[in-house]
């Protein structure tokens, strides 16, 4: 046994140690203050804004002053407890008649306590004086209560101490749920028989100790602190009403609702064998065997037996003995020996725990089938199938991902991994099995229109083979949220690259020219090459996604809408990016290809201007870009507005002819817009002439007076007349205005 005493010793000094780690609960809000001078001050009570429940808990501390006062109100406090009561000094109302000039000097005190109330169990209504009437009135809910004492003549000072008869001193208690208190003192005769020895009369509340000293007839020292006791709760309902409602409900974790309160509201107090602030994050469990922290509240023989449990303990004794373990019966020691007693313990508990593994691998196992099943129909699967069934097959069969391989790429999804979020989830950059950098899109968790957006683009982007859209490489439909995995893009968004002043300044006209004739190019063959036309909806610089190469890459189908060939148009919830939206589109709902084209002309302004499409921060006229762009034209400033950058002699007039595709783009009708294959085609001309400079694009000079002056010349004036006249906005909506290609300013 020598052995198993030296274990014993070791397990008990181990349990001693752990014994002696005390939770500590906060008492006041994080932040906050919880105490004033020696006053504590725990919540719901609070110091400061934000600190308390709300305002009848507020309390203020006077640092200042020596020693540190506490308030509540204009009351001083001496302690606040979570037992529901606050402790302030009781304010003394004083009646005194001044012989010589026959003065009255008198003071009527009120409390004014909100919800609170009067302790009736604590305090008491007391009057010192003779000749004295006094009354004590306040309210019981929506009652006036009013009640008080008349005290009789005293002959003399020879009155009985700590005896409150009538004779000298007056008491009455205090009713239950009084509150908002006023003291009145009054007197019958203006103590003419009794001034020599009592010229002044009290009244105060205070607490029951409080005993009465004949001293006090001849002078009652008006600061002398009288400590009253008042009552405090939360709410104004009962328990079973306030627990309701859970984001109010303020008893937290291991505590009940007490609604035995005297007045409104209800009190928290922590169960059992619990101790903290039930009103902040909770009780925690008393340990009943720390003798250090909580001397007393166990009986069991040794320290060493005390087992703590959640709200309470047990004596139990150790390995090899038996017996009840709590004092006066002890632990006997077992005849069996330990060894034999350690060998079963220790068989019994390896079969049980690997019969235990195996059972909960298998549970594991089948949970986890059932729940890839329910997410796989969740996530709209079955939709899915139903959507590509019978279309025709991509010579890159997407590929089906694992959930384990996306957590993978992804570190789990940490947040170092994410490259962008946008209107439809969380893009995480990821890297697969062979070092395959990928781009992973996470849908958010919200409802089944989510679901319809995620099925929408997997369906959209099957019907899309084009070297200029981001590849889609398959998707997961194992998880909660739905998964897509495209190609990764590496080098950003056009809309960062245009607005770093850092990285505009690098990217030429010739890059630009190129970016928005692929970014075209794709529309095109939305609209007009695919197998089923697809309007996207929502394109915009921050969708336009750029390789190491600069190479457009357009992405982001979580809006793009399949057009059946029968139709040119449809009716659809608005959607898309203020500042790009369509304003034939916003104002009908009815979605046509142009709608895109309208979005193509806003990205075009923006590289030529390199300004946002919405902006805030400037005037008023400035803050939408295409009337900006369409009001500057008309005014001859076109030049003013581009990036300066930009233009220089060789490529002034590829600017205007950009700048001339933008306005046919942005005009307010659809059918007056170009289709983006003209788009497409026009960008590509232009192209073809950054490379072979030496085609002439023809010239015209009344054209750049219009667009440098806002002025058409006599050419284009009425009747051929000499009467110069603006040709105005009509005539660029009707395409009438060329821009011209060979002049500038």
């Amino acid at each position: 046994m020598g052995l198993y005493a030296m274990l014993l010793q070791f397990m008990l000094a181990g349990l001693l140690v752990a014994s002696t780690a005390v939770p500590v609960t906060a008492q006041a809000r994080s932040g906050c203050p919880d105490h004033c001078g020696n006053v504590s001050v725990p919540f719901p009570f609070g110091i400061g804004e934000g600190c308390y429940f709300n305002a009848s808990f507020e309390i203020t501390c006077n640092q200042s002053a020596v020693p540190v006062q506490t308030f509540y109100g204009d009351v001083a406090v001496e302690s606040i407890s979570l037992n529901g009561e606050i402790r302030l000094f009781s304010v003394i109302a004083h009646h005194c008649y001044k012989k010589s000039d026959q003065s009255v000097l008198h003071n009527k005190p009120w409390f004014r306590l909100g919800q609170f109330t009067i302790s009736d169990t604590q305090n008491k209504f007391m009057a010192i004086g003779c000749d004295t009437v006094a009354l004590i009135q306040g309210y019981r809910g929506n009652d006036r209560y009013t009640t008080g004492c008349i005290l009789s003549l005293c002959e003399s000072l020879r009155v009985v101490d700590d005896s409150c008869s009538g004779v000298g001193c007056c008491q009455i208690p205090i009713p239950k749920g009084l509150e908002n208190i006023t003291f009145t003192l009054g007197s019958y005769i203006n103590r003419t028989d009794v001034t020599e020895f009592n010229n002044c009369s009290y009244a105060f509340v205070v607490e029951n100790e409080f005993t009465f000293s004949r001293k006090y007839l001849q002078g009652f020292q008006g600061e002398t602190k009288l400590p009253m006791v008042v009552d405090w709760a939360v709410g104004d309902e009962s328990c079973e009403l306030a627990a309701q409602n859970k984001s109010t409900f303020l008893c937290k974790g291991n505590s009940t609702c007490d609604g035995s309160y005297n007045a409104r509201g209800y009190r928290c107090k922590c169960e059992d064998g619990y101790q903290g602030n039930p009103y902040l994050d909770g009780c925690y469990d008393i340990n009943e065997c720390n003798t250090i922290a909580n001397p007393g509240l166990h009986d069991c023989e040794k320290p060493g037996y005390c087992v703590n449990e959640l709200g309470n303990y047990t004596c139990k004794c150790p390995k090899g003995y038996h017996g009840d373990g709590r004092k006066g019966k002890g632990c006997i020691p077992n005849q069996i020996q330990l060894v034999e007693i350690t060998l079963g313990v220790t068989i019994c508990s390896v079969a049980v725990v690997a019969g235990s593994a195996w059972l909960f691998m298998l549970h594991k196992k089948r949970k986890l089938i059932k729940l890839k099943e329910k997410f796989f129909k969740q996530n709209g699967g079955l939709m899915l199938q139903q959507q590509l069934a019978g279309r025709e097959a991509s010579s890159e069969t997407a590929k089906i991902f694992t959930a384990e391989e996306l957590k993978r790429a992804t570190s789990n999804y940490d947040e170092s991994m994410i490259v962008g979020r946008g209107g439809y989830g969380i893009v995480y950059k990821g890297i697969l099995e062979g070092n395959n950098m990928v781009a992973i899109k996470k849908s958010k968790i919200v409802d089944q229109s989510q679901i319809v957006q995620f099925i929408n683009e997997v369906v959209v982007l099957s019907q899309i083979n084009h070297r200029n859209v981001v590849k889609l490489l398959g998707c997961c439909l194992e998880e909660e949220v739905p998964l897509l995995v495209y190609e990764f893009v590496a080098n950003g968004t056009l809309f960062d690259h245009i607005h770093d002043e850092g990285k505009a300044a690098t990217m030429p006209w010739g890059t630009r020219l190129r970016i928005t004739a692929e970014t075209a190019g794709v529309l095109s063959y939305l609209h007009s090459a695919a197998s089923i036309p697809i309007i996207h909806r929502d394109v915009k610089t921050t969708n336009i996604l750029l390789d190491d190469n600069y190479t457009a890459k357009v992405s982001d189908f979580g809006a793009s809408r399949l057009v059946p060939v029968d139709q040119t148009q449809l009716s659809t919830m608005v959607q898309g990016t203020l500042g790009y939206l369509d304003p034939e589109y916003l104002h009908t709902s009815q979605l046509t290809e142009k709608s895109d084209v309208y979005s193509f002309g806003v990205v075009l302004v923006e590289l030529l201007t390199g300004r946002k499409a919405l902006a805030f921060d400037k005037p008023e006229e400035e803050r939408s870009l295409a009337k900006y762009f369409l009001s500057s034209v008309r005014k001859g400033r076109l030049f003013d507005i581009l990036e300066s950058h930009l233009v220089d002699e060789e490529n002034r007039d590829q600017i205007m002819e950009v700048a001339k595709l933008a306005m046919r783009c942005l005009e307010v009708k659809g059918e007056e817009r170009p289709s983006m294959k003209e788009v497409a085609m026009e960008l590509e001309r232009l192209r073809l002439i950054e490379k072979h400079p030496w085609v002439n694009l023809g010239s015209n000079s009344e054209e750049t007076e219009y667009l440098l002056n806002g002025k058409s010349s006599n050419s284009y004036s009425n009747g051929g007349s000499s009467n110069n006249t603006s040709c105005g906005y009509d005539s660029i909506k009707s395409h009438v205005i060329i821009l011209p290609l060979d002049k500038g300013r």
